[in-house]
């Protein structure tokens, strides 16, 4: 091991607490090997198979993963750990172009409140766990996209509509087809409730019919769509490339969890294809927070009937219900003028902002994704030499081991508030840490 940490402990658990406390106080690094199980045995005068099982739980915990013959390994972001000791360190003065957020000035939810003087009586317990209003605006949206809604639910943001499908239907060790690359905090989740991630490759278009073909094949599960403006590549499904899928899914695994992820709905900047009803069991999930605001905690779910009960009867069990205060407030910003138009303005300032920068980078013979939302996906020889080049340059990207397992590198850039004399000199800087020649180092 690279950094000398004694484990400790005597049963599966004990030892499992160990490493975790080793990863929290950043003594195991993310990546960082673990011994061989008949080392720590050895070391502990442990039988091998109490070891083994302490493994196994950090697995199922998303602490840490096997590689083969690379042995185990902690995750590179492994989920006990606190999420702020995971992110980029952005020296001061560098442009910060690695976080995934939309551009702070075109978010309605800070100009846009509850009408003032609303009467309507306090919500109670044993009410209704979903406005009325949200109810019908959010049914007659979906049922426009072509999305069936007559069964709905309401969640606290995509990644927890996401995670109550799951845990609804799956259990630890079934195995889920994701893309790859993938939106991290998803890869996380998959690990944080030990599924087995099946990497699905991805192009401009979505989920490679092929790749997921393969996965099928492997026995997946679910399935996790990102129908457009997937993180961090920007892709979207075709109308083609949804037909295909469908037809796929609908002939092989009629029983496989479908679950697809919108939550660029209003500013993705391309149209949906969604694959929701190909199969008998999905679920389609659709947030607010980007268009209007990460502090808009709220997405609406849809899916089928067994579905969106079992995501009704654990919400009972738990929370209860999504603030009908948010649900109020939601509603209040689809219906608004000046909201609807701050969200169109965001919608065409980032296909702008893609646009500008794949053509720019295009010019230097740089190779990049972008076909929808917030981020485009530069492909790099190296991720460390591409990162340290671009931040000595002053600008920050987020790298792309974050978002990958099988895929070559990479590394994803936000282009929400990027002003048009940034695109110019961010290509340059981008282009010379692809193809440049000099040192990495600080």
């Amino acid at each position: 091991m690279p950094v000398r940490y004694s484990i400790t402990g005597t049963g599966a658990e004990s030892i499992a607490a160990s490493i975790e406390e080793g990863i929290s106080e950043g003594a195991l690094a993310p990546g960082d090997p673990l011994p061989s199980i008949r080392e720590v045995a050895a070391q502990l005068g442990v039988n091998a198979n109490t070891v083994a099982a302490a493994y196994r739980l950090l697995r199922e915990r998303g602490a840490v993963e096997t590689a083969g013959r690379r042995g185990t390994r902690v995750r590179n972001r492994p989920a006990t750990t606190p999420r702020s000791l995971l992110g980029l360190a952005v020296p001061e003065g560098a442009r910060d172009l690695s976080t995934g957020n939309p551009d702070p000035t075109l978010l309605p939810i800070a100009t846009v409140q509850l009408a003032p003087g609303k009467q309507d009586r306090p919500l109670l317990y044993g009410q209704s766990a979903m406005s009325a209003e949200l109810v019908d605006h959010a049914r007659a949206d979906l049922s426009a996209d072509g999305v069936p809604a007559e069964h709905l639910a309401v969640t606290s943001g995509a990644l927890d509509g996401i995670e109550r499908v799951l845990s609804a239907h799956l259990r630890p060790g079934d195995r889920v087809a994701v893309e790859d690359p993938g939106w991290a905090n998803l890869l996380d989740l998959v690990a944080a409730l030990g599924l087995s991630p099946e990497p699905v490759k991805v192009d401009d278009e979505g989920p490679v019919v092929l790749s997921m073909a393969r996965a099928l094949r492997r026995g997946v599960k679910a399935v996790i769509v990102t129908t457009r403006a997937q993180n961090p590549t920007g892709a979207a499904l075709s109308k083609e490339r949804a037909k295909a899928l469908r037809s796929l899914l609908a002939a092989k695994t009629s029983d496989v969890l479908v679950i697809e992820d919108d939550h660029c709905a209003r500013i993705s900047g391309v149209p949906l294809h969604a694959l929701a009803g190909a199969t008998r069991r999905w679920a389609f999930v659709r947030s607010v927070s980007k268009a209007y605001g990460p502090d808009l905690r709220l997405a609406v779910l849809a899916g089928d009937r067994r579905t969106i009960e079992r995501v009704h009867g654990r919400l009972r069990l738990g929370p209860g219900w999504v603030s009908r205060l948010l649900q109020d407030l939601a509603v209040r910003m689809w219906c608004d003028g000046a909201a609807t138009e701050l969200v169109h303005q965001a919608r065409g300032r980032y296909a702008h902002n893609r646009a500008a920068l794949r053509d720019a980078l295009a010019e230097r013979d740089v190779k990049a994704h972008g076909r929808s939302g917030l981020n485009v996906w530069v492909p790099v020889p190296d991720e460390t030499v591409a990162i340290t080049r671009l931040l000595n340059a002053g600008w920050a990207a987020a790298p792309g081991t974050r978002f990958r397992m099988d895929t070559p590198p990479g590394m994803r850039i936000t282009v929400a508030d990027l002003k048009d004399d940034e695109i110019e000199p961010l290509a340059d800087a981008i282009a010379e840490a692809i193809h440049g020649t000099g040192p990495a180092g600080v």
